[in-house]
């Protein structure tokens, strides 16, 4: 997970942070990429003006917000925080609320994070990871399972794999778009799971994942079999001709499974 720790170090985790509210909590994550030298305090305004304007999709997982924004000149260079909140804050989404862990990503393009983004994602689909990282005393212990390989399957049984990779699709490759608001952060991570699930299913060399905005996906659509995407994110898209699958867990390989199958009707 070398990827991951190289853009977070011991200084950028706080543990058991105090925060009244959403904002606040999003705002200390932001502070900490201040203090870090990795962003100016505009970009952790930025952060929370994203929210606002598009809803809570950032909280991609139970108890768990990946804030972040489009890159600007506010980022210094490329970075994250870790900041586990003493106490839950409700960022008013409907099934992953309330969060507990905020992540802030801040990066000078949509490229240099790629990385970072898919190692994170596959600590966060084993729950033994999440329960060690929930219960971690110090940022060295957080450290040390961000470094660690992931110990269990977080996925579906091995029965549901085959029966998947025989139903593999005729056409040497199909693609299917992860959507947020900014094509930064979230959606990043949402492709890593799905790609964890194709990796699996054998798909990988027949179907392609592109993580993208709101905007450009719309343009997109037509490219591609289907969009996987938040609540929030699916409402603002509307009709755009293919099926906008919606993932309440983008860390959750079996719900990504499960919204695959119903995709491909396997």
């Amino acid at each position: 997970m070398s990827a991951l720790t190289d853009l977070l170090s011991v200084d950028g985790i706080r543990l058991d942070v105090e925060a009244e509210d959403w904002r606040s909590a999003v705002r200390a994550s932001g502070q900490v990429l201040v203090d870090e030298g990795v962003s100016t305090a505009e970009y952790t305004e930025a952060m929370i003006r994203n929210v606002e304007e598009n809803g809570p999709y950032i909280v991609i997982a139970p108890g768990f917000a990946l804030a972040h924004t489009r890159p600007f000149d506010a980022v210094l260079k490329t970075g994250m925080s870790w900041v586990r909140l003493a106490s839950p804050v409700v960022f008013g989404h409907e099934t992953n609320d309330p969060v507990q862990l905020v992540v802030a990503l801040a990066a000078v393009d949509s490229k240099a994070h790629t990385a970072a983004l898919a190692a994170l994602a596959k600590v966060l689909a084993d729950g033994d990871n999440v329960r060690a990282l929930q219960q971690a005393t110090s940022p060295e212990e957080v450290l040390r399972v961000l470094k660690g390989e992931p110990t269990g399957t977080g996925g579906p049984g091995g029965s549901r794999a085959t029966s998947a990779k025989d139903a593999a699709p005729a056409l040497s490759e199909q693609k299917i778009l992860t959507v947020c608001g900014n094509g930064v952060g979230t959606s990043l991570f949402l492709k890593n799971t799905l790609e964890q699930v194709l990796d699996r299913w054998g798909w990988s060399r027949q179907v392609s994942v592109e993580a993208t905005d709101t905007i450009s996906a719309k343009g997109k659509a037509s490219e591609a079999v289907a969009i996987l995407t938040s609540q929030e994110i699916a409402r603002a898209l509307g009709d755009v001709g293919i099926p906008v699958k919606v993932v309440r867990d983008f860390s959750s390989t079996t719900e990504v499974d499960a919204v695959l199958r119903d995709t491909y009707d396997v």
